[in-house]
């Protein structure tokens, strides 16, 4: 039994799920509860478990007021379901979490003096802050306008959600591996005449060139892991998503996220932009890469799909359609797969599903991340001559 159906035993029913079932809020307080303990067990190791560049960003009082505020509403949500369910596990379940963090101390937990520096550090603060203003500003638009008929719980979802854990909780790892390529082989080549010229354009002109330098980058590392048969095996994880929403965006085995970023950093890094436009460019990044996967229908203008990838752009490139295949690659502007020949998206249609023919990335994050180097692999799929 996987862990989905594991999942799905202990909270699913037969009760509608409709607003004002109680499956809604019951869901929320669960939710709501997990965040809380994360966010408790922070207070209490702050050192180990959180990220001295988010501490520094978020004022403590906020984030004692917001922590109170997640235990409190966690406890009614999980009343109110627990009120209209017949099953009260998700209710309970939501209002036993949240009275555990209260009991331990929840917003009030002290912190005395300042958090010392160590070697090494996790970034659940950081996975907390991520999943919370994801969830709440994804989930509704899945719900308001979905696509595809599909629950949260959708088939996979546990593996993509372990994918956004251990992405955000290795903050520190992530980061070190993403900068180091470019300062380590690349400082040579830094120009200081360049890096100034740069600097001194406005920081709206400055992030513009961001979000451009990087597509450029991403659409040539992108277009490589499909074309090279070594290193296929690591974006085939991607693609092998059979639903979109926005947490299918986080699947990456860690070989793929190392070399993307870690490439499409060095040219970010020669140019020297200011830190404003560019930590900017890559909270941008962040929603929009979310966006693009999100299980939406929104129709956009012709002028804006031609301008800037939308859904339906990107759900094309994971399209189970053969036609589709090894296109779209640009992840910000798809006006460059047109420059380089490799666009694809039929106008006002979708794909029909996602994944990879015959299905030979298994499920589960760590059969995932051995899948690459496990077995011999064929040659990435590509469409035929009559189909290019």
């Amino acid at each position: 039994m996987s862990l989905d159906e594991r999942v799905a035993r202990l909270f699913d029913d037969a009760e509608p799920t409709r607003v004002g079932s109680g499956w809604l809020s019951g869901t929320a307080s669960v939710f709501l509860g997990v965040l809380s303990l994360g966010a408790v067990a922070c207070f209490y190791w702050p050192a180990l478990l959180t990220s001295p560049d988010v501490r520094a960003l978020l004022p403590l009082p906020f984030v004692r007021t917001l922590l109170q505020l997640v235990i409190g509403i966690g406890f009614l949500l999980g009343l109110l379901s627990a009120l209209l369910r017949q099953r009260k596990v998700l209710g309970i379940t939501g209002m036993a979490m949240a009275l555990a963090s209260g009991l331990a101390g929840g917003g009030n937990i002290p912190v005395e003096g300042a958090v010392p520096a160590v070697p090494v550090y996790l970034g659940l603060d950081w996975f907390l802050l991520n999943i919370l203003l994801l969830a709440v500003l994804f989930v509704p638009l899945e719900r308001l306008w979905p696509l595809r008929a599909q629950s949260v719980f959708r088939p996979q979802w546990t593996t993509d959600g372990v994918y956004f854990f251990v992405s955000h909780l290795l903050v520190q790892l992530s980061t070190l591996l993403t900068l180091m390529p470019a300062r380590v082989f690349f400082g040579w080549a830094v120009h200081p005449a360049i890096q100034h010229t740069v600097r001194a354009q406005p920081a709206v002109l400055q992030f513009l060139a961001c979000a451009v330098v990087a597509d450029f980058t991403e659409y040539g590392v992108h277009r490589l892991f499909h074309r090279s048969r070594a290193l296929w095996p690591f974006h085939a994880v991607h693609h092998s998503a059979t639903s979109m929403d926005w947490l299918a965006g986080s699947r990456l085995h860690a070989v793929d996220i190392v070399l993307t970023r870690g490439l499409t950093f060095v040219p970010l890094f020669l140019l020297g932009f200011d830190t404003g436009p560019l930590y900017a460019y890559l909270v941008f990044v962040s929603v929009h890469a979310v966006f693009i996967h999100a299980n939406v229908s929104w129709a956009f203008p012709r002028w804006v799909e031609r301008l800037v990838v939308t859904p339906r752009f990107h759900h094309w490139h994971h399209a189970i359609e053969r036609q589709a295949i090894d296109k779209n690659f640009a992840v910000h502007f798809p006006w460059i797969d047109r420059l380089f020949g490799s666009y694809y998206g039929p106008e006002g249609t979708w794909p029909r599903g996602y994944g990879i023919e015959g299905h030979p990335v298994p499920d589960g994050y760590l059969k995932q991340l051995v899948y690459p180097v496990s077995a011999k692999h064929s040659a990435p799929p590509g469409p035929t001559a009559a189909e290019k």
